[in-house]
């Protein structure tokens, strides 16, 4: 559990969402936003989802009260950033008025404090360039919401420093969160580059007459997102080869190379990358412990089924 002092900027459901997160991870939050009506909406609403939280096990019945008890509101800028070491920004998808924001942090915060936007489609660039502490600052972008949902991407600017990525990292990591980091700035990070790529071919697949969209989402929801929904792609080709993740690509390189052949940004199986991901997920998972791994998934594959097999929550 972490006893940081955090400062969420924006106030409104992802602001919320991150007011949760950080105080169920032991953090003291100031939730600020211009609009004192915002946040005061935001400060009532708080406790619903902490209820809800509880009542599905999410959390301890008692922790919605403790929980809460660490998420103050903040009339006052300089009030919510006093004392603040991550400062995390979830203001409107608007370049001018991020930059504005950013300035506006840089130069009221501690000099140490981390500055984070939640920014889900800018890149760091295109509002901190310039800045006097543009070495601090980087995205965190969460899913939403991520109170409900652990991966966030950390991305760089230009001028961030690894003692900022690390930070953040670490940061993250405290309160339960799940950090991905790029190595350098990427229009749509990591996972909006991929669900892009899935919903490219999804929509080809139904505007080809392939398949209809009831049954694109049923191969999604009843399959592929099973096993995704706790092991990642590279670890399921992994485990779905008798000689793990090198066999499977030369068992089905040729056949993903056919089904690809118009990608053009499609990576060469057959090359250096095989031996690093091989590499990668050895130095994972040793094939002395593969057996264990795969009765481990079976396991987790019918423990989902049966919770998918319950009655929706009310």
């Amino acid at each position: 559990m972490s006893a940081a002092h955090v400062a969420i900027i924006g106030a409104g459901l992802i602001g919320q969402s991150w007011a949760i997160a950080f105080a169920r991870g032991g953090c003291t939050v100031a939730l600020h936003d211009r609009d004192r009506d915002v946040t005061a909406q935001a400060m009532k609403a708080i406790p619903a989802s902490l209820d809800a939280m509880a009542t599905l096990g999410l959390i301890q019945k008692g922790e919605p009260h403790s929980i809460y008890a660490r998420i103050r509101a903040a009339d006052r800028l300089e009030d919510a950033l006093a004392g603040a070491v991550h400062l995390q920004e979830n203001t409107p998808e608007d370049p001018r008025i991020k930059r504005e924001v950013f300035a506006m942090l840089d130069a009221a915060a501690d000099p140490e404090a981390v500055i984070a936007s939640s920014s889900s489609a800018l890149l760091p660039s295109d509002f901190v360039t310039g800045l006097a502490g543009a070495a601090r600052c980087l995205v965190a972008h969460p899913l939403n919401p991520p109170h409900l949902i652990p991966a966030v991407e950390l991305v760089p600017g230009p001028a961030t420093t690894t003692e900022t990525m690390a930070r953040t990292r670490a940061l993250m990591s405290a309160i339960g969160q799940s950090p991905i980091e790029t190595t350098r700035e990427i229009e749509g990070f990591i996972m909006n580059r991929l669900q892009g790529a899935l919903l490219d071919e999804a929509f080809s697949l139904v505007d080809r007459g392939i398949a209809t969209p009831g049954d694109i989402d049923t191969a999604m929801r009843d399959g592929l997102a099973r096993r995704w929904a706790f092991m990642g792609p590279f670890e399921t080709i992994d485990l779905n080869a008798p000689g793990g993740i090198a066999d499977f690509m030369d068992r089905y390189g040729q056949a993903y190379a056919e089904i690809g052949r118009d990608r053009p940004s499609r990576p060469d199986w057959k090359s250096a990358l095989q031996t690093r991901l091989s590499d990668h997920r050895r130095a994972a998972l040793p094939t002395k412990d593969r057996a264990d791994r795969i009765r481990w998934r079976d396991a987790r594959l019918a423990h989902l089924a049966r919770l998918l097999a319950e009655k929706d929550p009310e």
